[in-house]
């Protein structure tokens, strides 16, 4: 049951404001009283509300107090400000220090339940969306205390606030995208766009219509205008997963791309501005690609800024157990179920192994075991299914 605070000093209001929300019965909401400012901001202090019907006008403490307290505390409550000496320069400070509106006393009722309304199913939203991102994150969260890992995470501390391009090296399967992902979520960039791109899913011809867009009429399906990933990344973070596999004549024009900032679509010739921190990632040795005139020197020392290497799994067998206990809670929770236990000499087995499709395979494997297993994770079943 969702909670709402009314903070007013006039007990008869309290009280009309009191019924008219308790007689909503499809909120489903618990409603209490504080008898001033004081008061209100101890019980917001003691204990979560959703939202807060607050006077404006109060002994020992005024609402507009209680609301800069609140957001100075880090308080997460909903605030509707009520005031019978209302102007609209009082509204407009009120919304501007956080409030989510602002009604005259005495307030119209149909407006009254309209804005609980709103507030609350604000509430939801805001929940909603923070419960997504910590599933995100935790989903790209970078498991492991090996000193490959360790270096890796030191090194995201420091590069991932700054907006330097980063090219991440590694084999298939060990978690470049990972690496990539942290490098957005810790960077001033991270409430824009994500845009990945996979260099190697796409075919030759279509990559250059990918990365910078094309306009209508600009090939013989282009039926109408296309924006492109170098775009659709603006103001965020544009990653090219499998640069070493992106053709010659691509390349020059990603490098143009990151030289001047500025892109043109496929059969345009307007030039376009675009602001997009690009990171790269490869399972190539892009030296020896240079070497053999596969790869361009100029675009790698570009994207080569900074170098992250993701070691291969069998280089970080310490991190084994700990990805394989990540797994089987993710793994749970997809399906709904309680997590599987794993035997110590399971884990061991699972340890030497020599994981050629590193951290990839090892989740393939213990969705496999989860599935295929009657109680927990023994060694025979990891020898039977690896």
């Amino acid at each position: 049951m969702r909670k709402v605070l009314i903070i007013e000093d006039e007990a008869t209001i309290r009280a009309v404001l009191k019924d008219i929300l308790k007689d909503q019965k499809d909120l489903k909401i618990d409603v209490l009283e504080a008898k001033d400012g004081a008061e209100g901001l101890a019980m917001l202090e003691a204990d979560h509300f959703d939202l807060a019907l607050c006077d404006i006008k109060m002994p020992r403490m005024d609402g507009m107090e209680v609301l800069l307290k609140v957001k100075e505390k880090g308080i997460e409550t909903t605030f509707i400000m009520i005031s019978a000496h209302g102007t609209t320069e009082l509204a407009v400070d009120a919304v501007k220090n956080g409030a989510f509106d602002f009604l005259q006393k005495p307030p119209d009722l149909n407006r009254l339940l309209i804005t609980v309304r709103n507030a609350l199913d604000k509430n939801l939203l805001v929940k909603e969306t923070t419960r997504l991102k910590k599933k995100i994150s935790q989903k790209f969260e970078i498991i492991g205390e090996s000193k490959g890992i360790s270096t890796i995470l030191a090194m995201l501390e420091k590069v991932a606030p700054t907006d330097a391009r980063v090219l991440i090296t590694g084999p298939n399967g060990s978690g470049k995208e990972l690496v990539a992902r942290q490098l957005h979520e810790k960077s001033a960039r991270s409430s824009n766009s994500f845009v990945e791109v996979n260099c190697a899913a796409i075919p030759s011809e279509l990559i250059e219509s990918e990365l910078f867009g094309h306009e209508k009429g600009a090939f013989t399906s282009a039926i109408k205008q296309r924006i492109g990933k170098f775009e659709q990344a603006d103001g965020g973070t544009l990653f090219l997963d499998e640069i070493g596999d992106m053709s010659v004549s691509t390349q020059a024009k990603v490098l143009r791309a990151l030289q001047e900032n500025k892109i043109t679509r496929v059969g345009g010739e307007k030039d376009i501005e675009v602001n997009a921190r690009v990171i790269a990632a490869t399972n190539k040795d892009l030296k020896k690609e240079i070497a053999e005139g596969r790869f361009r020197e100029d675009l790698y020392h570009r994207l080569a800024v900074i170098i992250i290497i993701v070691p291969p799994l069998r280089e970080r067998k310490e991190d084994i157990p700990l990805l394989a206990n990540k797994f089987l809670e993710e793994i749970a929770a997809n399906y709904g179920t309680k997590k599987k236990e794993i035997e110590k000499t399971a884990l061991k087995l699972l340890s030497e192994y020599p994981w050629s499709g590193n951290v990839r395979e090892l989740k393939n494997v213990m969705e496999r075991l989860v599935i295929m297993s009657e109680g927990s994770i023994n060694q025979a079943e990891v020898k039977k299914y690896l």
